[in-house]
């Protein structure tokens, strides 16, 4: 089995079928056209002007024209200015026989039946050298036949992306969004066309071409996958449900379901596992491997957290950076044939997306992230992959040991004193409450943090990550020992901490004076998930054992 990328894209393969020389003289001032396959059209010299349908185009020098199918063009030669025009015909093989059941082929965008026109005098002179050598007299001119022809290619589909971009997306896009955001009320593609400001046959062509479906499967999509998400959160009943995605009644939405997915509602929620999870965020996937599901999709800036000591290294797991663009993660998650997508609302909005925008791909789990301490995203991602007993399990075994290490620490003098988590970035200075190490001095283990640290903890309880800092409010969070984690720069130096350890700020903290400074590693202290929680646990308890 071929693996490759280059394998797997199921766009069209384009052939060049056919060039002609045209001229336009006093005897043969007209020309006709018609042919079966996509006609390219460029101007090489000369006037004249063209007539396709109702619209009539004033031909000039380097002017090329896109000609859909099966379509009826008549060329008007100017008699003062001879008119000289080269036709390629363009054949498209769309590959269906060959994609796997999972795929999802791409629709040719040459032959979508849209004319088009604009100047490209480029494009003109490089269709004069094909006809020139269109019988190659050697391969390698062949050869450049060959490249010579997707160069044309290339122009034209980057000339048609733009306009696209330019004109008819944006109403599409607008169309589309009202689709996600209204699919539990009465839409149709009618309504849907005048959003877009189109007619509804060509409306149809256009969201194809855009989003690989139709528009009633693509709505389809949204309210199964809308019900979906609320079976796993067993909110509802099955008639509430229907009613929430837009089916009038339990039994509409069995019907549609089964078409969907091949199986009833109620045997959805009884399915075995998951097994094609995206998760945007690599805690979150540091959460499912815990669970003995490794993720397919990682959509993060760093897959650092993934591979945490104690847990087994991914194997197949593909990594997405953060800073790809809304359509390459699309596309990736449709090609996975993802199955369910767990992300905070707060990472999806990093990424330009939203629930309302990925639900046609998948059902979507959303986990908060800041708003929810690492227990409660294991238990809500428990849930949504069908895994609360392993989960449960864990937390158990984990508070027992928490148990453990708070007793295993009453000898030592720190429980008496106030410990501060000093984290210096390159931009920054923040002093850390009861995420990340926070929890495990704070809240595992039931040391003291400074008395402003302890009302923002009050406050705020797990969603109170950090407090940033000037260097002379130092000493107003300053704890009996403290913690110091250096966050290196880009380039991997940390010699930005140095401006912090030679001012006087630092020098008259009373912890510095007396030796009670303990330097951490990011990678070891700074993680916020399960495994590492547990290991940063282990590790406090062997610092505050040891000290005297």
């Amino acid at each position: 089995m071929n693996n490759s990328e280059w394998a797997e894209s199921y766009f069209p393969i384009y052939t060049a079928d056919g060039i002609q020389s045209l001229y336009s003289t006093s005897t043969m001032p007209i020309h006709r056209i018609h042919e079966n396959l996509t006609v390219l059209l460029a101007v090489s010299s000369g006037k004249g002007s063209l007539h396709l349908e109702n619209h009539m185009y004033e031909l000039t020098d380097g002017m090329v024209l896109l000609i859909p199918a099966k379509s009826d063009v008549v060329i008007q030669g100017d008699p003062t200015h001879p008119l000289h025009i080269y036709t390629l015909s363009i054949s498209t093989q769309e590959q269906k026989g060959s994609l796997p059941m999972e795929a999802m082929g791409r629709s040719s965008v040459l032959t979508a039946g849209t004319h088009i026109e604009f100047y490209e005098p480029a494009i003109a002179a490089q269709l004069e050298e094909l006809y020139m050598y269109r019988l190659p007299g050697n391969e390698v001119r062949h050869m450049r036949n060959q490249i010579l022809f997707h160069q044309v290619l290339m122009s034209l589909l980057e000339r048609m992306e733009a306009r696209y971009i330019a004109s008819e997306q944006p109403s599409m896009e607008r169309s589309i969004a009202f689709m996600e955001n209204h699919f539990s009320e009465k839409i149709t593609t009618e309504g849907l066309s005048e959003i877009a400001g189109v007619s509804r046959s060509h409306y149809s062509t256009l969201f194809k071409q855009l989003t690989g479906f139709s528009p009633i499967e693509y709505l389809s999509r949204l309210r199964v996958h809308r019900a979906k998400e609320l079976l796993i959160n067993e909110s509802a009943s099955l008639r509430e449900i229907a009613l929430k995605v837009g089916y009038k009644d339990e039994f509409y939405l069995s019907r549609r379901f089964k078409q969907q997915t091949g199986e009833s509602p109620s045997g959805y929620t009884r399915q075995k596992p998951f097994q094609r999870v995206a998760v945007w965020c690599a805690p979150y996937a540091s959460h499912m491997m815990l669970l003995g599901l490794e993720p397919t999709i990682i959509i993060s800036e760093s897959s650092e957290y993934v591979s945490t000591e104690g847990m087994p290294s991914p194997q197949t797991i593909r990594f997405i950076h953060s800073d790809s663009s809304p359509e390459l993660v699309k596309s990736a998650l449709l090609e996975a044939n993802i199955e369910l997508i767990i992300a905070a609302n707060l990472h999806l909005t990093l990424n330009e997306l939203s629930p309302e925008r990925l639900r046609y791909i998948a059902p979507i789990a959303e986990i908060p992230w800041m708003e929810l301490g690492w227990k409660e995203h294991l238990r809500l991602i428990a849930q949504a992959i069908q895994r609360r007993e392993q989960a449960e399990q864990w937390l158990s075994e984990f508070e027992r040991e928490e148990q453990q290490a708070r007793e295993a620490i009453q000898q030592s003098q720190i429980v008496n004193e106030t410990l501060t988590i000093l984290v210096i970035k390159p931009d920054s200075l923040q002093i850390y409450g009861i995420r990340n190490v926070g929890y495990v001095m704070y809240q595992s283990l039931g040391l003291r943090p400074p008395a402003k640290i302890a009302q923002e903890i009050q406050r705020y309880g797990d969603q109170f990550h950090s407090i940033s800092i000037l260097l002379s409010e130092l000493q107003d969070y300053e704890g009996t020992r403290m913690l110091v984690i250096v966050f290196p720069d880009e380039k991997g130096s940390k010699a930005h901490s140095e401006v912090i350890f030679n001012s006087e700020h630092w020098k008259g903290l009373e912890a510095v004076k007396q030796n009670r400074i303990y330097d951490l590693e990011q990678e070891e202290w700074v993680p916020y998930n399960p495994v590492s929680i547990r290991l940063q646990l282990r590790r406090a308890v062997s610092l505050w054992t040891s000290i005297q």
